[in-house]
């Protein structure tokens, strides 16, 4: 291994070019693995990603630009995965090259849908990635604000606080600041979690509810989600802390949350399917509900929010009706 480690990126969406920004502050070469051949070319003559942050320009001799997944983590010491939960299974299907000995960091706010796991515990589980070579890179940061490079704060969590620090190191810049942790799975999940109360709060709006609500709402939502973690994963943690309260809370009320925008759709009355159809980006928490909600089936937190998300989501539950039953549960 050289002295600089090496890096790759999987995914092509804002969260990836997000990160390959952030990177390219501190290293020399990135190599960045995107499904589309269109973009690939794109980014190779104009500079910048056509369907994801595209103000962004990058320094394409900092580049190695690839739509094989197997030449892009071939000779990385760091390999992020930055594409939605739904579609990891049928990337990793086309891996060929061993992840044995790399260091694999998640930035994928969801639960696996094949596996009902979080990103770690399916690379543990199914690739025999010790827990010490997997980390979390979490907010609360919208890739949007990475863009403008405007002030914004990262933790990145690892069983091993040595490589938790590289990437810290490797992703810090003027404009991001960043602090580790070793709470792994906790980060993940409220990672997972907060994506489900961003749609509730979405769907809240577009039901005419206001800024009062809204506040309970999120007062609710952060003690669920302490409720949720300390049955999947008891270990000492500040729920305050901003990997859990702060990425919750941006993610609840920023007008670049796409979880909220989809449950916005949703409380004024637009279906599932044309919700995701109006979309250009995935909402992570729309596969999240589906997967959270089962697990919880095991674990038996009270999660009323999650409950009534799941109820409009997948059960055909008016939202109108289910976020009235809800208020009353709320406090």
């Amino acid at each position: 291994m050289s002295t600089q480690p090496k890096f790759a990126v999987i995914g092509g969406g804002s969260w990836a070019t997000a990160i390959v920004k952030m990177l390219t502050m501190n290293v020399d070469q990135v190599s960045w693995y995107m499904r589309s051949v269109y973009a690939l070319e794109h980014l190779k003559l104009h500079k910048h990603n056509p369907n994801y942050l595209s103000s962004v320009e990058f320094d394409t001799k900092k580049l190695n630009l690839t739509n094989d997944i197997n030449e892009a983590i071939k000779n990385a010491d760091f390999v992020i995965f930055a594409i939605p939960s739904a579609f990891l299974s049928a990337e990793l299907e086309k891996m060929t090259e061993s992840l044995e000995g790399k260091i694999i960091f998640s930035a994928i706010k969801g639960i696996v849908p094949e596996t009902s796991m979080i990103v770690g515990e399916h690379f543990h589980k199914n690739y025999n990635i010790p827990y010490d070579n997997i980390g979390v890179i979490t907010g609360p940061c919208h890739a949007e604000e990475v863009a403008l490079e405007r002030l914004s704060y990262l933790t990145i969590a690892s069983g091993n606080l040595g490589n938790a620090k590289i990437m810290a190191k490797n992703l810090s810049s003027y404009y991001i600041k960043t602090k580790t942790s070793d709470d792994i799975i906790g980060t993940e999940y409220a990672a997972v979690l907060k994506n489900i109360y961003s749609i509730a709060a979405g769907i809240a709006h577009g039901l005419g509810y206001g800024d009062n609500f809204q506040a309970v709402l999120m007062s609710n939502a952060i003690r669920e989600m302490k409720r949720f973690i300390k049955q999947v994963h008891k270990m000492k943690r500040n729920i305050n802390n901003s990997a859990y309260l702060g990425d919750l809370l941006v993610t609840g009320y920023s007008v670049f949350s796409r979880n909220r925008m989809f449950g916005n759709m949703i409380g004024k009355g637009y279906t599932v399917k044309s919700a995701q159809m109006e979309m250009s980006m995935v909402a992570e928490g729309y596969y999240a509900a589906k997967s959270a909600y089962k697990l919880n089936q095991e674990y038996k937190a009270k999660t009323p929010i999650l409950d009534a998300v799941h109820q409009v989501l997948y059960e055909g539950k008016e939202a109108k009706e289910a976020f009235r039953k809800l208020t009353d549960k709320l406090d």
